[in-house]
């Protein structure tokens, strides 16, 4: 018998139905009427009744034979992913399966990939940027695989297999074979020199796509082909006609006529000038510009004008009093609603009437109260450093150098944070308290503003340094100068060269400065982590000896001695629990300074 409808399995084992017709024990055949029908009043002699028990019971023994075999395992049968058969498995022996397949391609699947954008190529290492199938994804994807109960018995589907890519990284590998084929997108923003406004208009970026480089990668990986990853356009969301509109509707009104701000403490002008300092157009990373006004500029603008209506609250700090920190109390202030002002000021600014703004005062505490100080963990002194400089305080380079020193005094720098010296102290020019002294120039000494901060950027570099923090920027000299230690110093020049150091500790961290009329000394006040800080040195290496340079005599010129150049290498040993912890290698190679003589060579 066969079942309609159904196609038999291919194997010649599937299932056959006899069907037997049978008399029952002294039965006669049945009286038929017209139609073949029993005749009326006949009772019933003979019958013959198929086995239909034994028929069904076999088909439904072989449907569920069938139904079995195609429904084995976890993944439907037929189904493959780079050629390895995971029908039928179960997800663990297909994870198995699959993982053995990728083994027999790692060569292939760990080559380089070829990557061109636009006319430049390069190879990109699968393992730096995280090209890799994801074994369980793809086993899941195979047994989600939409397969048809007829399909599970004699079809077959390939399943493409999951794969990763660490997009940031890949995104970063890609924007180094761009180069100069790429365009950064201007941002759209209005600027003003002075109190007039000028217009920046957008323009689109020529760029990579992120999801678009990567989903051409991973093709391209899997096929074992190079890749063409696209360069796309991208438009900031701003045009120029919205820039155009901002120009005439704010921007020129805004510095048009000054504004008045109405407090309870009195009232003030804010005119154009701060207004144009303090105006902005700022343009997040889609392009969008948008209007705002910086109330931190605005009260720098307005300066000693509005330190008459506000009052400034007062950090909680500390000084050194008998050889231990003591806390200084902090002071709550009162200042305007900053977010209000900005709001309330950009409303009025596109009107040529009604320019008045009434700000409210309100409570304001210092950042840092007593209770937070406290919590810093600030108790102890853990590393202190000294030089030495010649000719007392009366000398302009002493003078800056002290300077400097008061500018950093009692600097807490909390966890976490990076401290940066020119940050602290901002430009050091006459306005700030220093003085001309000789300064390195070109590789020779020359008269400068702020000449011989770099004693001071040397002094607490090294208190930095022994109380374990994290070096984040520094640069020595050019020149060794015997009043510091080899390597272990650094050198500063506004705004190009800074020291900065993080406090990559759990607690904070007091930075004290001390004088006298000849040393300038920095300590550093915080929790003692490290059993000892020290400096081990290596030998000296490629001597090279001074040259004589002779210069035209006057005021700027600044004869010298002459100095021999090296390189060396020092180590920061670091020990915690009597075991050494951390060893960094500094290393520098310093040029020898000429011997520079004011004057004619000989004859």
């Amino acid at each position: 018998m066969t079942l309609y409808g159904e196609k038999p399995p291919p194997t010649d084992d599937r299932p056959t139905v006899q069907v037997t017709a049978v008399s029952w024990p002294g039965g006669e055949p049945e009286p038929t009427g017209s139609g073949g029908r029993p005749a009326a009043g006949s009772r019933f002699r003979r019958g013959r009744l198929l086995l239909a028990g034994g028929v069904t019971a076999a088909v439904l023994a072989a449907v569920a034979g069938a139904g079995a075999y195609a429904y084995a395992g976890d993944i439907p049968r037929g189904t493959t992913v780079l050629g390895a058969e995971l029908g039928g498995l179960s997800r663990t022996d297909a994870a198995r399966e699959l993982r053995t397949a990728l083994e027999r391609r790692a060569g292939a699947l760990s080559a380089p990939v070829r990557v061109t954008v636009g006319e430049r190529t390069a190879e990109v290492k699968p393992a730096d940027v995280g090209l890799a199938v994801d074994v369980e994804a793809t086993v899941a994807a195979a047994a989600a695989a939409d397969a048809h109960p007829v399909s599970r018995l004699v079809g077959s589907r390939s399943v493409d297999p999951v794969v990763t890519v660490d997009v940031d990284r890949l995104d970063a590998a890609l924007r180094t074979v761009v180069g100069r084929r790429g365009r950064e997108m201007t941002m759209p923003t209005i600027i003003f020199t002075g109190t007039t406004p000028k217009p920046v208009y957008p323009k689109p970026s020529l760029t990579l796509d992120p999801p678009r480089s990567a989903e051409a990668v991973k093709a391209a990986w899997l096929d074992n082909r190079p890749a063409t990853v696209p360069l796309v356009e991208k438009h900031p969301a701003t045009t120029r006609e919205e820039v155009d509109r901002l120009l005439d509707e704010l921007a020129k009104p805004a510095v048009a006529a000054p504004v008045t701000l109405t407090t309870e403490k009195g009232s003030l002008t804010i005119p154009a000038s701060a207004i144009a300092g303090s105006l902005r157009f700022s343009a997040d990373e889609a392009g969008k510009m948008v209007p705002r006004v910086d109330v931190k500029r605005l009260r720098t603008a307005l300066g000693d004008g509005l330190a008459k209506i506000e009052v400034e609250p007062q950090n909680a700090g500390l000084t050194i009093a008998g050889g231990k920190p003591k806390v200084v109390p902090g002071r709550a202030g009162q200042q305007l609603d900053g977010a209000a002002l900005s709001r309330d000021l950009l409303a009025v600014l596109p009107k040529a009437d009604g320019r008045t703004v009434t700000a409210q005062l309100e409570p304001a505490e210092p950042e840092l109260s007593e209770t937070k100080l406290a919590e810093l963990g600030i108790k102890e002194r853990v590393s202190t450093f000294t030089t030495r400089f010649p000719g007392g305080l009366s000398s302009p380079r002493s003078q800056n150098i002290v300077q400097a020193a008061k500018d950093v005094d009692g600097t807490i720098v909390k966890p976490g944070e990076t401290f940066s010296l020119n940050g602290h102290t901002g430009e050091r020019g006459y306005d700030q308290g220093y003085q001309d002294a000789p300064v390195i120039v070109d590789g020779k000494l020359v008269p400068g503003v702020g000449g011989g901060v770099s004693q001071f950027t040397t002094t607490i570099f090294n208190a930095a340094y022994y109380a374990g923090m994290e070096d984040v920027e520094h640069k020595p000299h050019s020149y060794w100068f015997d009043r510091y230690p080899a390597v272990i110093e650094s050198t500063i020049f506004w705004p190009d060269l800074d020291f900065k150091f993080r406090n990559n500790t759990q607690h904070g961290v007091l930075i004290d400065t001390a004088y006298t009329a000849s040393t300038i000394t920095v300590s550093m006040w915080s929790t003692k982590i490290y059993d000892s800080v020290k400096t081990e040195y290596g030998p000296r290496r490629n001597t090279t000896s001074p040259k004589t340079i002779h210069l035209e005599p006057g005021p700027k010129c600044i004869p010298s001695n002459g100095i021999d150049g090296f390189s060396q290498d020092a180590f920061r040993v670091i020990r915690k629990d009597g075991k050494v912890v951390k060893r960094e290698k500094f290393s520098w190679t310093y040029q020898a300074e000429p011997k520079y003589v004011c004057g004619p060579e000989p004859s």
